[in-house]
Protein backbone atom coordinates (compact mmCIF):
# COMPACT_ATOMS: atom_id res chain seq x y z
CA UNK A 1 0.00 0.00 0.00
CA UNK A 2 1.71 3.43 -1.30
CA UNK A 3 1.73 5.86 2.08
CA UNK A 4 0.43 9.28 1.83
CA UNK A 5 3.19 11.83 1.82
CA UNK A 6 3.53 14.56 4.27
CA UNK A 7 5.77 17.51 3.26
CA UNK A 8 7.35 18.94 7.00
CA UNK A 9 8.48 21.51 7.41
CA UNK A 10 10.64 23.14 10.93
CA UNK A 11 14.16 23.53 12.05
CA UNK A 12 16.72 21.11 12.93
CA UNK A 13 18.98 21.57 16.04
CA UNK A 14 21.28 23.24 16.81
CA UNK A 15 20.08 25.44 18.44
CA UNK A 16 18.61 23.06 20.61
CA UNK A 17 14.60 24.85 21.39
CA UNK A 18 11.39 22.97 21.34
CA UNK A 19 10.51 23.76 18.17
CA UNK A 20 13.46 21.91 16.72
CA UNK A 21 13.73 19.25 19.08
CA UNK A 22 10.00 18.78 18.23
CA UNK A 23 10.73 18.63 14.58
CA UNK A 24 14.14 15.89 15.11
CA UNK A 25 12.06 13.72 17.51
CA UNK A 26 9.03 13.62 14.58
CA UNK A 27 11.82 12.76 11.90
CA UNK A 28 12.82 9.97 13.58
CA UNK A 29 9.68 8.67 15.19
CA UNK A 30 7.53 5.72 14.01
CA UNK A 31 5.11 8.02 12.47
CA UNK A 32 7.96 7.24 9.33
CA UNK A 33 5.58 3.52 9.42
CA UNK A 34 2.34 5.23 8.64
CA UNK A 35 3.47 8.12 5.97
CA UNK A 36 6.44 9.45 3.78
CA UNK A 37 7.86 12.14 5.62
CA UNK A 38 9.50 14.33 3.33
CA UNK A 39 11.54 17.44 5.59
CA UNK A 40 12.37 20.80 4.49
CA UNK A 41 14.56 22.29 7.07
CA UNK A 42 14.06 25.80 7.44
CA UNK A 43 16.60 26.99 9.81
CA UNK A 44 18.56 30.21 9.57
CA UNK A 45 19.83 30.50 12.58
CA UNK A 46 22.65 28.25 14.41
CA UNK A 47 22.83 30.11 17.84
CA UNK A 48 19.93 31.70 19.85
CA UNK A 49 22.24 34.66 19.98
CA UNK A 50 21.60 35.53 16.27
CA UNK A 51 17.61 35.40 16.30
CA UNK A 52 16.30 38.38 14.88
CA UNK A 53 19.70 40.42 13.87
CA UNK A 54 19.51 41.58 10.71
CA UNK A 55 22.08 40.38 7.85
CA UNK A 56 22.19 39.82 3.87
CA UNK A 57 23.31 36.28 4.34
CA UNK A 58 19.85 35.29 6.05
CA UNK A 59 17.90 37.08 3.13
CA UNK A 60 19.35 34.95 1.12
CA UNK A 61 19.10 31.75 3.21
CA UNK A 62 15.60 32.72 3.76
CA UNK A 63 14.83 32.96 0.00
CA UNK A 64 17.04 29.76 -1.22
CA UNK A 65 14.42 27.90 1.12
CA UNK A 66 11.33 29.19 -0.62
CA UNK A 67 13.01 27.96 -3.91
CA UNK A 68 13.93 24.38 -2.29
CA UNK A 69 10.22 24.43 -1.06
CA UNK A 70 8.93 25.22 -4.61
CA UNK A 71 11.17 22.61 -5.90
CA UNK A 72 10.05 20.08 -3.13
CA UNK A 73 6.13 20.53 -3.64
CA UNK A 74 6.13 20.32 -7.79
CA UNK A 75 8.87 17.31 -7.50
CA UNK A 76 7.27 15.39 -4.47
CA UNK A 77 3.44 16.72 -4.90
CA UNK A 78 2.53 15.88 -1.10
CA UNK A 79 -0.90 15.09 0.01
CA UNK A 80 -0.27 17.21 3.11
CA UNK A 81 2.20 20.03 4.17
CA UNK A 82 2.82 20.71 7.58
CA UNK A 83 3.91 24.52 8.65
CA UNK A 84 4.84 25.65 12.07
CA UNK A 85 4.02 29.45 12.62
CA UNK A 86 5.45 31.91 14.44
CA UNK A 87 3.81 34.37 17.11
CA UNK A 88 5.47 37.80 15.52
CA UNK A 89 5.18 39.60 12.50
CA UNK A 90 7.91 39.24 10.95
CA UNK A 91 7.74 35.40 11.68
CA UNK A 92 4.55 34.73 10.55
CA UNK A 93 5.48 37.08 7.12
CA UNK A 94 8.05 34.43 6.03
CA UNK A 95 6.03 31.63 7.60
CA UNK A 96 2.43 32.91 5.39
CA UNK A 97 5.01 32.72 1.95
CA UNK A 98 5.27 28.87 2.62
CA UNK A 99 1.63 28.19 3.18
CA UNK A 100 1.09 30.25 -0.14
CA UNK A 101 3.72 28.53 -2.19
CA UNK A 102 1.91 25.18 -0.60
CA UNK A 103 -1.73 26.40 -2.35
CA UNK A 104 -0.30 27.64 -5.21
CA UNK A 105 -0.04 23.64 -6.17
CA UNK A 106 -3.71 22.63 -4.37
CA UNK A 107 -1.57 21.04 -1.39
CA UNK A 108 -3.49 20.65 1.57
CA UNK A 109 -2.07 22.35 4.41
CA UNK A 110 -1.94 22.22 8.47
CA UNK A 111 -0.46 24.45 10.64
CA UNK A 112 1.47 23.51 13.87
CA UNK A 113 1.66 26.35 16.81
CA UNK A 114 4.42 25.24 19.41
CA UNK A 115 4.20 28.10 21.96
CA UNK A 116 0.86 29.87 23.50
CA UNK A 117 1.47 33.85 22.71
CA UNK A 118 -0.27 33.78 19.23
CA UNK A 119 -3.39 35.74 20.06
CA UNK A 120 -1.23 38.19 22.28
CA UNK A 121 0.73 38.44 19.58
CA UNK A 122 -2.53 39.34 17.16
CA UNK A 123 -4.26 41.33 18.95
CA UNK A 124 -1.53 43.76 19.32
CA UNK A 125 -0.80 44.02 16.27
CA UNK A 126 -2.04 46.64 13.37
CA UNK A 127 -5.59 46.14 11.60
CA UNK A 128 -3.80 45.22 8.67
CA UNK A 129 -2.13 42.53 9.84
CA UNK A 130 -5.01 41.27 11.82
CA UNK A 131 -6.76 41.00 8.34
CA UNK A 132 -3.69 39.02 7.03
CA UNK A 133 -3.61 36.91 9.41
CA UNK A 134 -7.64 36.02 9.07
CA UNK A 135 -6.64 35.66 5.34
CA UNK A 136 -3.66 33.27 5.21
CA UNK A 137 -4.99 31.01 8.15
CA UNK A 138 -8.48 31.03 5.76
CA UNK A 139 -6.10 28.80 3.21
CA UNK A 140 -5.71 25.98 5.68
CA UNK A 141 -7.16 22.96 7.08
CA UNK A 142 -6.52 23.24 10.55
CA UNK A 143 -4.04 24.37 12.94
CA UNK A 144 -2.57 21.49 15.86
CA UNK A 145 -2.02 22.94 19.47
CA UNK A 146 -0.06 21.14 22.35
CA UNK A 147 -3.09 21.60 24.70
CA UNK A 148 -6.36 21.43 25.52
CA UNK A 149 -6.24 24.30 27.25
CA UNK A 150 -4.34 26.24 23.92
CA UNK A 151 -7.64 25.93 21.56
CA UNK A 152 -8.98 29.28 22.62
CA UNK A 153 -6.37 30.45 20.77
CA UNK A 154 -7.53 29.78 17.38
CA UNK A 155 -11.65 30.12 18.17
CA UNK A 156 -11.88 33.35 15.83
CA UNK A 157 -10.41 31.53 12.82
CA UNK A 158 -11.28 27.76 13.18
CA UNK A 159 -14.45 25.38 13.93
CA UNK A 160 -13.72 23.77 16.98
CA UNK A 161 -12.82 20.41 14.89
CA UNK A 162 -10.41 21.50 12.95
CA UNK A 163 -8.39 22.73 15.84
CA UNK A 164 -6.35 19.70 16.75
CA UNK A 165 -4.71 19.01 20.02
CA UNK A 166 -1.62 17.05 19.83
CA UNK A 167 1.23 16.91 22.80
CA UNK A 168 4.74 16.76 22.83
CA UNK A 169 5.49 12.95 23.10
CA UNK A 170 9.21 11.48 23.31
CA UNK A 171 10.27 7.90 24.26
CA UNK A 172 13.35 8.23 26.88
CA UNK A 173 15.89 5.73 28.18
CA UNK A 174 16.57 6.95 31.73
CA UNK A 175 19.84 5.59 33.22
CA UNK A 176 20.46 4.14 36.59
CA UNK A 177 20.50 6.64 39.44
CA UNK A 178 24.46 7.34 40.91
CA UNK A 179 24.01 6.97 44.37
CA UNK A 180 24.40 10.24 46.61
CA UNK A 181 23.69 10.99 50.15
CA UNK A 182 22.45 14.92 48.99
CA UNK A 183 19.36 15.55 47.38
CA UNK A 184 19.66 16.98 44.20
CA UNK A 185 17.37 19.66 42.59
CA UNK A 186 17.68 20.32 38.72
CA UNK A 187 16.94 23.02 36.36
CA UNK A 188 17.33 22.46 32.57
CA UNK A 189 16.19 25.15 30.06
CA UNK A 190 18.09 28.12 28.40
CA UNK A 191 19.13 30.53 31.33
CA UNK A 192 16.58 33.77 30.25
CA UNK A 193 14.93 35.91 32.75
CA UNK A 194 11.56 34.64 30.89
CA UNK A 195 12.58 31.41 31.63
CA UNK A 196 12.35 31.86 35.83
CA UNK A 197 16.38 31.06 36.29
CA UNK A 198 16.43 34.28 38.29
CA UNK A 199 13.33 33.08 40.26
CA UNK A 200 15.43 29.64 40.72
CA UNK A 201 18.58 31.37 41.69
CA UNK A 202 16.46 33.63 44.85
CA UNK A 203 14.00 30.80 45.55
CA UNK A 204 17.54 28.83 46.85
CA UNK A 205 18.67 32.11 48.41
CA UNK A 206 15.24 31.97 50.55
CA UNK A 207 15.61 28.30 51.14
CA UNK A 208 19.18 27.99 51.66
CA UNK A 209 18.84 30.13 55.23
CA UNK A 210 15.89 28.22 56.46
CA UNK A 211 17.07 24.16 55.67
CA UNK A 212 19.16 22.26 57.25
CA UNK A 213 19.00 19.41 55.22
CA UNK A 214 21.85 19.08 52.40
CA UNK A 215 20.99 19.80 49.21
CA UNK A 216 22.43 20.77 45.68
CA UNK A 217 20.92 22.18 42.86
CA UNK A 218 22.39 21.68 38.98
CA UNK A 219 21.66 24.46 36.59
CA UNK A 220 22.11 23.14 32.63
CA UNK A 221 21.79 25.60 29.77
CA UNK A 222 23.53 27.99 28.02
CA UNK A 223 23.66 31.70 29.05
CA UNK A 224 21.84 34.61 26.14
CA UNK A 225 22.11 37.61 28.17
CA UNK A 226 25.19 39.01 30.21
CA UNK A 227 22.50 40.84 32.74
CA UNK A 228 21.02 37.96 33.16
CA UNK A 229 24.13 36.07 33.92
CA UNK A 230 25.58 38.55 36.37
CA UNK A 231 22.52 38.89 38.36
CA UNK A 232 22.41 34.86 38.80
CA UNK A 233 26.09 34.69 39.34
CA UNK A 234 25.49 37.63 41.75
CA UNK A 235 23.10 35.91 43.70
CA UNK A 236 24.69 32.78 44.07
CA UNK A 237 28.28 33.98 44.97
CA UNK A 238 27.12 36.69 47.97
CA UNK A 239 25.19 33.56 49.52
CA UNK A 240 27.65 30.99 48.75
CA UNK A 241 24.70 28.92 47.41
CA UNK A 242 25.47 25.31 46.32
CA UNK A 243 24.31 25.88 42.38
CA UNK A 244 26.54 23.73 40.07
CA UNK A 245 26.34 25.53 36.44
CA UNK A 246 26.92 23.52 33.09
CA UNK A 247 26.94 24.17 29.91
CA UNK A 248 24.66 22.26 27.89
CA UNK A 249 25.67 18.71 27.20
CA UNK A 250 24.65 15.73 24.55
CA UNK A 251 21.45 13.64 25.61
CA UNK A 252 23.16 11.41 27.46
CA UNK A 253 25.18 13.06 29.93
CA UNK A 254 21.11 15.05 30.07
CA UNK A 255 19.62 12.00 31.38
CA UNK A 256 21.99 10.98 33.99
CA UNK A 257 21.62 14.80 35.69
CA UNK A 258 17.56 13.83 35.24
CA UNK A 259 18.39 10.32 36.69
CA UNK A 260 20.19 11.76 39.42
CA UNK A 261 18.18 14.34 40.70
CA UNK A 262 15.46 14.52 43.09
CA UNK A 263 13.48 17.85 42.26
CA UNK A 264 12.51 19.39 39.37
CA UNK A 265 12.04 23.33 38.63
CA UNK A 266 11.51 25.09 35.59
CA UNK A 267 9.06 27.90 36.75
CA UNK A 268 8.90 30.53 33.36
CA UNK A 269 7.78 33.70 33.28
CA UNK A 270 6.31 33.75 29.56
CA UNK A 271 4.17 32.20 27.88
CA UNK A 272 5.64 28.75 26.45
CA UNK A 273 3.94 25.44 24.83
CA UNK A 274 4.55 21.86 26.36
CA UNK A 275 8.15 22.39 27.32
CA UNK A 276 9.88 19.31 26.78
CA UNK A 277 12.30 19.78 29.31
CA UNK A 278 9.09 18.81 31.85
CA UNK A 279 8.37 15.84 29.47
CA UNK A 280 11.37 14.72 30.41
CA UNK A 281 11.74 15.33 34.22
CA UNK A 282 7.89 13.20 34.20
CA UNK A 283 9.62 10.61 32.02
CA UNK A 284 12.40 10.30 35.25
CA UNK A 285 9.80 10.30 37.35
CA UNK A 286 10.42 13.78 39.18
CA UNK A 287 7.94 15.66 40.67
CA UNK A 288 7.81 19.34 38.96
CA UNK A 289 7.22 22.35 40.38
CA UNK A 290 6.63 25.22 37.26
CA UNK A 291 3.92 27.81 36.65
CA UNK A 292 0.79 28.25 34.57
CA UNK A 293 2.12 28.76 31.70
CA UNK A 294 0.79 27.16 27.91
CA UNK A 295 -0.09 23.60 28.25
CA UNK A 296 2.05 23.00 31.01
CA UNK A 297 -1.03 22.35 34.09
CA UNK A 298 -2.15 20.03 31.04
CA UNK A 299 1.41 18.17 32.61
CA UNK A 300 1.80 19.26 36.04
CA UNK A 301 -0.98 18.75 38.47
CA UNK A 302 -0.86 20.80 41.41
CA UNK A 303 -0.34 18.65 44.35
CA UNK A 304 -0.25 15.44 42.00
CA UNK A 305 2.79 15.46 40.95
CA UNK A 306 4.41 18.95 41.65
CA UNK A 307 3.44 22.30 42.02
CA UNK A 308 2.39 25.16 40.28
CA UNK A 309 3.41 28.75 42.11
CA UNK A 310 2.96 32.04 40.06
CA UNK A 311 5.79 33.76 37.97
CA UNK A 312 8.19 36.27 39.21
CA UNK A 313 7.20 34.44 43.08
CA UNK A 314 10.65 32.51 44.27
CA UNK A 315 9.36 32.70 47.97
CA UNK A 316 6.49 30.09 46.38
CA UNK A 317 9.43 27.87 44.72
CA UNK A 318 11.09 28.18 48.03
CA UNK A 319 8.32 26.83 49.90
CA UNK A 320 7.34 23.94 47.76
CA UNK A 321 10.87 22.69 47.35
CA UNK A 322 11.30 22.92 51.17
CA UNK A 323 8.09 20.96 51.55
CA UNK A 324 9.61 18.30 48.68
CA UNK A 325 12.92 17.95 50.53
CA UNK A 326 11.75 17.57 53.87
CA UNK A 327 9.24 14.88 53.01
CA UNK A 328 10.69 11.47 51.45
CA UNK A 329 7.53 10.13 51.25
CA UNK A 330 5.89 13.07 49.50
CA UNK A 331 8.64 12.89 46.85
CA UNK A 332 7.97 9.38 46.11
CA UNK A 333 4.71 9.82 45.27
CA UNK A 334 4.31 13.04 43.47
CA UNK A 335 7.99 11.19 41.09
CA UNK A 336 5.76 8.22 40.45
CA UNK A 337 2.57 10.31 39.42
CA UNK A 338 4.74 12.22 37.07
CA UNK A 339 6.10 8.81 35.47
CA UNK A 340 2.61 7.33 35.23
CA UNK A 341 1.09 10.59 33.49
CA UNK A 342 4.25 10.35 31.11
CA UNK A 343 3.36 6.88 30.35
CA UNK A 344 0.16 7.76 29.44
CA UNK A 345 0.31 10.81 27.94
CA UNK A 346 3.77 11.90 26.23
CA UNK A 347 5.36 8.98 25.24
CA UNK A 348 6.48 8.67 21.31
CA UNK A 349 3.39 6.08 20.64
CA UNK A 350 1.14 8.76 22.00
CA UNK A 351 2.25 11.58 20.11
CA UNK A 352 2.42 9.33 17.06
CA UNK A 353 -1.27 8.32 17.19
CA UNK A 354 -2.56 11.78 17.53
CA UNK A 355 -0.67 13.21 14.33
CA UNK A 356 -1.78 10.31 12.72
CA UNK A 357 -5.22 10.98 13.69
CA UNK A 358 -4.76 14.44 12.52
CA UNK A 359 -3.02 13.50 9.19
CA UNK A 360 -5.66 10.70 7.98
CA UNK A 361 -8.55 12.81 8.72
CA UNK A 362 -7.23 15.73 6.53
CA UNK A 363 -5.84 13.78 3.53
CA UNK A 364 -9.37 12.04 3.45
CA UNK A 365 -11.04 15.84 3.33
Amino acid sequence: MTKSKILLLGKLPPPYMGPSIATEIILKSSLNNNFELIHLDTKINNEISSFGRWSFSKVFRNTSIYFKMLSLVRKTKPDMVLIPISQTTTGFFKDSLFILIAKLFGGKVVLQLRGSNFKVWVNKSSSVNKRYVKYILKKTQGVIVLGKKLKYLFEDYYTDDKIFVVPNGADYSIPTKNKSCELKVLYLSNLLVSKGIEDVFKAIEILYKKVNAKFTVDVIGEWYNEGDKKTCLSIKENNQLPIHIHSSKGVKEKFQYLADADIFVFPPREPEGHPWSIVEAMAAGLPVISTDMGAITESVIDTVNGYIVEPKHPEQIAEKLELLIKDTELRNKMGAASRSLYLTNFTEIKMVENLTAVFTKIIKQ
